[in-house]
C-alpha cells in the first residue's frame, strides 16, 4: 500500500514529500511562490539539499528584496488557489505521481476551521482527484515515530508522550496518548519562527540598516546566529562590552549583487563563540596580543564595507528568548515552560509524571542552540520534585512529522483509515472528517 501513496507533511515554511515507507522525503521545497528583483513573476520553489534548510543556501538566484507570497498564515491556509499551484508543480514536475492511482496522507494543524477543512478537501479530492485521503495532526505523527524508535522506551510502553512543536507559525504543547492527541489539553503560543524572524528584522533594521524587505537573508541570519542564553543578565552585560571584549558580537555581510549574491557569515567563528560564555577559561596573554594584532586589521575591513554589513550582538539571543520570556517583550502569552505545565495539568493527574517524563521537542525553532538545556532550567521549578523531567530532541526536527507519516503510511492498516474519494462525493467533506477524530 505504501508505494501509492504521497505523505505531504504541508507546512507553514516548508513542504516535505515523498513516498510513503521511506525513511526521508523525497523533495522538500518552501511552500511559497516568490519574485526575485530580477524576475518580472512569481517563480516556483526551488527543491531544497536535504542537508540545508536555507532558501538562501539553496537558490540559484539573488534573492535580496524577493517579493513572498505564502498561502499559510498563522497555520492555517488562507490561500487555496496559491496552494494549489505550488501542488500542482510538486505532483507533476517534481514528485511525476498520478493522482487518480495515488493516496494521500496529509499533514494539518490542530484546530484548522471547518471551512479550511472543506477547502483543503476539495483541493485533494476535485482539483487533484486522488484517490484517497487521510488527515494527521504533526503532534501525533511525531509520538508514533518516536515510539517506534524506541520500542522498550517510556513513550511505546506507556503510549504517551508530551509533543512540543515550534514551527513556523506557533508553539504547541501537546499531549498525545495511545496515538491520538489530546485536544482538551493542547496549549498553544501565538510564536513560531516567522514571528522570530520579524523581530530580529525590527531589531537590525533600528539598529543598523533597513532589512524589513530582506525576509529569506534575516531566515539565513537567524538560523546560523541567533541561540538560546542560559544567563540573560550576564549576556546582556557582555553584549554591551566594547571591541574585542564583546565576545557576542558576529558580522553578517549582505549579498551586494555583483561579487557575492548570498549573504554570509564574515567569520564563521564568531557564529560559534557564545560557547566562551560559559565558563571558559581567560585568554592568556599571548591570545590577547594576537587578538589585538587581528583585531585591528578586521576595524580596518569592517569600516570598508559598513553599507554592506552589519553586526549583531544581544539580537542573538534576544530573537528565541521570545519563546521562553514573551512577556518580556510586551506579549500577552506564557513563556514555553508555563505551557508545558498547563497542557500537563489539564490532563488526568495519573498522567503528569509520565508526561514529564517523555516530552518531545519538533519543528525548526527547536535548532537554536541550547533550547533543550534552557527549556529544562526554566521547566524544572515548576514541575513537583518529585517528578522527573526528561526532554528528547528528535533526529531532525524538520523531518520527524513526515517520518511518523511515512510509517503510518506503511502500516498494513492504512488503506482502511483513508476516505476514498467516492466517499467523499457520496458524503461531502464534514462526514468524511469525523473518521480522523480531530
Amino acid at each position: 500500500m505504501s508505494s501509492n501513496v504521497i505523505v505531504l507533511d504541508n507546512g507553514g515554511s516548508l513542504i516535505k514529500a515523498g513516498q510513503g515507507g521511506e525513511r526521508d522525503p523525497a523533495i522538500i521545497i518552501p511552500n511559497c511562490l516568490y519574485r526575485p528583483l530580477s524576475s518580472k513573476k512569481f517563480q516556483n520553489p526551488t527543491p531544497l539539499p536535504s542537508s540545508t534548510t536555507s532558501i538562501i543556501d539553496a537558490a540559484s538566484e539573488d534573492l535580496t528584496s524577493a517579493a513572498v507570497r505564502r498561502p499559510i498564515d498563522r497555520g492555517y491556509l488562507i490561500n487555496p488557489d496559491l496552494q494549489r499551484d505550488i501542488w500542482a508543480h510538486l505532483f507533476s514536475s517534481l514528485l511525476h505521481v498520478s493522482p487518480s492511482s495515488t493516496s494521500l496522507l496529509l499533514t494539518e494543524h490542530l484546530f484548522t476551521l471547518p471551512s479550511i477543512q472543506r477547502a483543503t478537501d476539495e483541493l485533494v479530492f476535485e482539483d487533484f482527484g486522488f484517490k484517497a485521503l487521510y488527515v494527521a495532526d504533526p503532534p501525533s505523527l511525531v509520538h508514533l515515530y518516536e515510539a517506534s524508535r524506541r520500542p522498550y522506551g517510556l513513550v511505546s510502553k506507556a503510549q504517551c508522550s508530551l509533543v512540543v512543536d515550534c514551527g513556523f507559525s506557533f508553539t504547541h504543547a501537546a499531549p498525545v496518548f495511545q496515538n491520538f492527541t489530546v485536544n482538551y489539553a493542547v496549549k498553544r503560543i501565538d510564536l513560531g519562527g516567522k514571528a522570530l524572524t520579524n523581530y530580529l528584522k525590527e531589531l537590525v533594521s533600528y539598529r543598523a540598516v533597513n532589512v524589513m524587505d530582506e525576509t529569506f537573508i534575516m531566515d539565513d541570519v537567524k538560523e546560523k546566529l541567533c541561540f538560546v542564553s542560559l544567563d540573560v543578565a550576564r549576556d546582556l552585560q557582555i553584549a554591551r562590552k566594547r571591541g574585542r571584549d564583546n565576545l557576542l558580537r558576529c558580522t553578517y555581510v549582505l549579498p551586494d549583487g555583483v561579487n557575492h549574491t548570498k549573504g554570509f557569515i564574515k567569520d564563521p567563528e564568531e557564529a560559534r563563540r557564545y560557547t566562551l560564555t560559559d565558563g571558559a577559561p581567560p585568554r592568556s596573554a599571548e591570545a590577547e596580543k594576537d587578538m589585538d594584532l587581528t583585531g585591528k586589521s578586521e576595524e580596518r575591513k569592517r569600516t570598508d564595507l559598513t553599507k554592506n554589513e552589519f553586526d549583531l550582538t544581544n539580537e542573538r539571543f534576544l530573537v528565541p528568548e521570545m519563546i521562553f520570556q514573551p512577556a518580556d517583550l510586551g506579549m500577552n502569552e506564557a513563556g514555553l515552560a508555563e505551557c508545558i505545565v498547563r497542557a500537563v495539568n489539564s490532563c488526568h493527574p495519573l498522567l503528569h509524571p509520565v508526561l514529564y517524563e517523555s516530552i518531545i521537542l519538533t519543528g525548526g525553532s527547536t535548532l537554536f542552540p541550547r533550547f533543550v538545556e534552557r527549556l529544562e532550567r526554566d521547566l524544572r521549578p515548576l514541575v513537583p520534585d518529585d517528578y522527573h523531567v526528561k526532554i528528547t530532541t528528535q533526529e531532525d526536527p524538520i523531518l520527524g512529522v513526515w517520518r511518523g507519516g511515512s510509517l503510518l503510511a506503511s502500516s498494513p492498516d492504512f488503506e482502511g483509515m483513508c476516505v476514498t474519494k467516492s466517499e467523499y462525493e457520496e458524503h461531502g467533506s464534514a462526514r468524511c472528517r469525523k473518521r480522523f477524530f480531530h
